[in-house]
């Protein structure tokens, strides 16, 4: 059997489907023996081509027209893969992303992380977004399976895409940082060095948009302080801080000045993939109260780091 694998994200691990895609790339050959592993890449120049990390994979580059990078990325998506697919006279086309093509030339598996465009308003974007939403759900309904992260997110893609459920699959996350061994002391206290952190902390990692709750979080955090909480455990936010501070994804050193907690609240900047272990065993809690998440991987890492994790509930009606 021979798989073809829209590679888009591969090279892009600070993206949430390039940490999937490369991480399943790791573990696919192992796990699929006699099976052939194409991974179709956008351009023969693509970066990983000179060192290619994935031993059982076979990288395909394929030509992009030079195009507006919107337009180029659809290309790729809807002409680009399909026919790339079909030259390499593939069993099976898997897109690691909801953008598989509407032209189908062998069966199509597509993974669903989860609905955000589509049930959150503040995510839907303006019309050509909503095209690309509708157009991205279209292809999914024809595709001959659908593979998703959780039983929410299988619940949502029946519901909302009206696609059978015996055709989607739920395969769960594991953490990212499985295998590894726990950082000694000496790894903790050169994380705790590289990114300044205090003695104690609440933390929090993850991207800073509006369904990841900042707001709600700094809210919580001076309720505690205001209850006897000890001020001594600061909270420290991990991740990229937005380039602008807007309503979609809100500035939290901002948010945390206008509740007076600009000496309590500190921002810890990008946290490497090497780094994270040792950064949740060093913190106090980990708090993640997201209004809506397909799986909520920090979650898992957080826990496996043996940390204990103030989250979120779905509402009643979820």
């Amino acid at each position: 059997m021979h798989i073809a694998i829209n590679g888009w994200f591969v090279g892009q691990p600070a993206a949430g489907s390039g940490q999937y895609i490369h991480h399943l790339l790791e573990h696919l050959p192992r796990q699929a023996a006699g099976v052939r592993l194409s991974v179709l890449l956008p351009g023969p120049t693509h970066a990983l081509l000179r060192d290619w990390p994935w031993p059982g994979v076979t990288p395909q580059p394929a030509t992009l027209p030079r195009l507006p990078a919107a337009l180029r990325k659809l290309w790729w998506e809807q002409v680009a893969v399909p026919r790339a697919a079909q030259r390499l006279d593939a069993d099976l086309l898997w897109v690691p992303y909801w953008a598989a093509p509407l032209w189908q030339p062998c069966p199509v598996c597509v993974t669903v992380h989860d609905l955000i465009p589509l049930l959150l308003p503040a995510y839907r974007g303006g019309v050509q977004h909503r095209l690309y939403t509708a157009l991205a759900g279209q292809t999914a309904r024809r595709a001959a399976a659908v593979l998703t992260v959780s039983q929410a997110s299988k619940r949502d893609i029946v519901q909302h895409l009206g696609i059978p459920p015996s055709r989607v699959h739920v395969v769960y996350h594991g953490p990212n940082q499985e295998g590894r061994a726990a950082p000694d002391n000496a790894q903790l206290a050169a994380v705790r060095a590289k990114y300044a952190l205090p003695p104690r902390f609440f933390l929090y990692l993850g991207g800073f948009d509006a369904r990841k709750n900042l707001a709600g979080m700094i809210r919580a955090y001076r309720r505690y302080l205001e209850r006897g909480g000890d001020p001594a455990v600061k909270l420290v936010l991990g991740g990229k801080l937005p380039e602008r501070d807007s309503a979609f994804a809100p500035d939290p050193r901002r948010l945390a000045a206008a509740h007076g907690l600009g000496d309590q609240v500190l921002c810890c900047g990008w946290v490497e993939e090497a780094d994270k272990p040792a950064l949740y065993a060093l913190a106090t809690a980990f708090v993640f109260p997201s209004l809506y998440e397909g799986f909520g991987m920090m979650v898992l890492e957080a826990m496996a780091a043996g940390t204990p994790v103030i989250t979120s509930a779905p509402p009643a009606s979820a």
